[in-house]
């Protein structure tokens, strides 16, 4: 009998232990802080407000300025996805250069915007919650799309 006991409590306690490692590692979009920690550990970065008060960040990876839009949020906090951007201001390569992007490269979009700059995006749905390493596997992988499309379309820094 004490052996099942232990044996109840045990499983108990991992549970409950799985639980909260779970819980403390579950980042959503609104753990603006923690964000944007992550980003600082790949460049400079800073927490502003976008034009409709909902929270962006600035950053610099290598000289190449970007953002981190907080989208779908409720009353300018808990947002539920980021939106990584960039776009180069008078820098228009052709379409075939963006065609060519968007058929050899995955996890990002390009488009000339209305004034023909070059521009990428990244998408990340944190409705559910991510892991913090998650999260810093993701901005990583954002600074190589930040460098290589600089790369593709001709950026000089």
């Amino acid at each position: 009998m004490q052996m099942k006991l232990n044996a109840m409590f045990a499983g108990g306690a991992l549970a409950l232990a799985l639980t909260v490692s779970a819980q403390a590692q579950s980042l959503t979009a609104a753990n603006t802080d923690e964000i944007l920690n992550a980003a600082r550990g790949y460049g400079s970065a800073t927490l502003t407000a976008q034009s409709n008060g909902d929270p962006q960040i600035t950053g610099k990876v290598d000289g190449i300025t970007y953002q981190i839009y907080f989208r779908n949020c409720t009353d300018n906090k808990n947002c539920e996805d980021l939106n990584f951007y960039l776009g180069f201001l008078d820098l228009k390569p052709k379409f075939e250069v963006i065609n060519d992007w968007n058929m050899n490269k995955r996890f990002s979009r390009a488009y000339l915007d209305q004034d023909k700059d070059a521009v990428v995006e990244m998408d990340l749905d944190m409705v559910k919650g991510v892991s913090a390493e998650y999260l810093d596997s993701q901005i990583g992988l954002w600074t190589l799309v930040v460098g290589q499309f600089a790369d593709h379309v001709g950026f000089k820094k």
